[in-house]
């Protein structure tokens, strides 16, 4: 999608005056740009994946994260969990088609951000050091100029 037709179809959507809540890019992009979310989809492109896999992968999720990470990807379509008839029952977690199909996205946005984090970083460094007087006029003077 180029700048263009980003900005035009922002603009349509206000013309038509959407309701900002029942955006769809929004309610989308808040389950997508999860910390977990965006973690436990990258792991589980990889291969099908058990609960204690998956936990030892990003050890920094709690238990009760990982819970409720995996059941909003159920309820969204994007993961799908079976249960194998062993005992104990086995459950493996597997990205659904949906879930395939926001990698590759997904892997953009992921290439974007570290290609820019250093850029970003240093923005916020710079910003952070400005007064905060100064901030609306630095803003608007290199927004104008980078535009």
């Amino acid at each position: 999608m180029s700048d263009t037709s980003l900005a035009s179809g922002f603009a349509a959507w206000q013309a038509a005056g959407f309701d900002a809540a029942a955006c769809p890019v929004r309610n989308v992009l808040d389950r997508i740009g999860d910390k977990w979310t965006m973690l436990t989809l990258a792991a589980l492109a990889a291969a099908p994946r058990r609960f204690s896999e998956l936990h030892r992968i990003m050890p920094d999720i709690s238990k009760r994260m990982l819970t409720q990470t995996l059941r909003d990807l159920e309820r969204d379509g994007l993961a799908t969990r079976h249960v194998f008839p062993t005992k104990p029952p086995r459950v493996e977690y597997r990205l659904s088609l949906l879930g395939q199909s926001v990698l590759e996205p997904l892997a953009t946005l992921v290439r974007w951000a570290k290609d820019n984090h250093s850029s970003i970083r240093a923005a916020r460094t710079r910003f952070d050091g400005t007064p905060a007087s100064d901030v609306q006029g630095s803003f608007g003077s290199s927004a104008i100029s980078s535009g």
